[in-house]
């Protein structure tokens, strides 16, 4: 019994996917290192530093990982509830414990310089719980119940995260939209999805006394052609009226809810205002860095950016203008293609999966993985306002890196397991 347990843990895994991410993991080790490099103190080995404490949490997150993979497949379906209850317990703590850090109440205090923060863990028990529901249940998403229940379940945790308040790591629990679309939710949720950021956008671009005569001659031409079908020309009157309230509410949660400087990095990325030495400034010296990499990039430990300190946070969530910097567009080519390969691989193991448990949760461990990668690199090169999330594996952070382990592991713990049912 032993020995073909043995077998299956050692053949069904799929070691291409954890090799992409031991990749990752050392690729992010390296450029925290130069990213805070003082040639008088940094031995690869000082645990004091931000790269030291970075090889803790690869080296424990390994071991977390591989831990996962020797557990059974079916814990992670019986108990997702227990799970996903405990990460929200750890949300609704840390507004009453937590740690201020720049601004936002998302940090519990561990000692020693160690810190957690529970929103990167609500993501896989997030993930873990809607995989359940739309698996096990299997509900039908034309079901208004039922995609009632699926978005409860997600808007419970982004809702305790608007309250610390971080609204970067609230935005990536929009990513599970997309295993919804998979499993079957109408692509009218989709569209109304991109509905509504157009209209966000345009809220700020175009004045009011224009914007709303446009949207009630759009939504009359529609019901003109449809003066015929009442139902369809109730619904178009209703979405026209809800896109009008929608302005209002858009206006009002950004001027009561969001903070200034998250008010401020909107206006900059519309090009509404201009800030090179305040909100604007991380972004112009990330693109500076970035650029002056050019093709080959400056060298290890030979960028002029990162070695004198001018991108702020660049261990973390700006980690990409040193890969840039340092290693040109080559590295930066060699690290996005690292994440379309490990997404495609993770989206195909999820199609052969013989469980819609499995195969769900696999779609939200992708989506998680591509919002994160899409708005951190995005934000880097001054496309997507600065939200402040990490890039998976690479960013300094032990929360964030064992988060991201624990829900990819999960997965190909699942992956191999495959042929049995869950």
């Amino acid at each position: 019994m032993i020995n073909q347990q043995g077998s299956r843990f050692f053949f069904n895994v799929d070691w291409i996917t954890i090799l992409i991410y031991v990749a990752l993991c050392a690729i992010g080790f390296v450029n925290i290192y130069a990213s805070i490099y003082n040639p008088d103190t940094s031995s690869f080995f000082n645990f004091s530093s931000n790269y030291g404490k970075q090889l803790i949490y690869i080296i424990t997150g390994l071991i977390l990982g591989f831990s996962i993979l020797l557990l059974d497949a079916k814990f992670f379906s019986v108990f997702s509830p227990i799970v996903y209850g405990i990460t929200m317990l750890l949300l609704m703590a840390v507004l009453v414990v937590g740690r201020n850090v720049g601004g936002n109440q998302a940090w519990i205090s561990l000692g020693g310089g160690f810190r957690l923060q529970p929103s990167e863990l609500a993501k896989f028990g997030t993930a873990l719980l809607v995989a359940r529901y739309v698996g096990n249940f299997n509900p039908k998403f034309r079901d208004i119940k039922s995609i009632f229940i699926v978005a409860m379940i997600i808007m419970f945790p982004l809702m305790l995260i608007m309250l610390q308040p971080d609204t970067g790591s609230a935005l990536v629990f929009l990513a599970f939209m997309f295993p919804l679309y998979r499993e079957g939710l109408s692509g009218y949720f989709l569209l109304i999805f991109l509905g509504m950021i157009v209209l966000f956008i345009a809220d700020f671009l175009v004045p009011m006394q224009v914007l709303i005569p446009i949207i009630l001659a759009v939504g009359g031409f529609f019901v003109y052609q449809n003066k015929r079908k009442q139902k369809i020309m109730i619904s178009i009157i209703m979405a026209t009226v809800i896109a009008i309230a929608y302005l209002f509410v858009v206006k009002l949660a950004y001027e009561k809810v969001l903070e200034p400087h998250q008010r401020t990095r909107i206006e900059i990325m519309l090009g509404l205002k201009t800030d090179p030495k305040g909100a604007g400034y991380n972004v112009i010296q990330s693109k500076i860095a970035i650029g002056s990499g050019q093709v080959t990039g400056r060298g290890f430990l030979e960028g002029t950016q990162t070695k004198y300190g001018y991108v702020p946070e660049q261990s973390t969530d700006f980690i990409f203008s040193t890969i840039g910097e340092e290693w040109g567009f080559i590295g930066c080519t060699v690290v996005i293609a690292l994440y379309i390969f490990m997404l495609l691989r993770v989206i195909n193991l999820a199609e052969r999966q013989r469980s819609a448990f499995s195969r769900v949760y696999g779609y939200c461990v992708a989506s998680i993985i591509f919002f994160h990668v899409f708005i951190n690199i995005g934000m880097t090169i001054g496309i997507i306002p600065v939200i402040g999330i990490p890039l998976p594996f690479i960013s300094y952070g032990g929360s964030s890196l064992w988060s991201f382990t624990v829900l990819l592991f999960i997965f190909l713990k699942l992956d191999s397991n495959r042929m049995g049912f869950i």
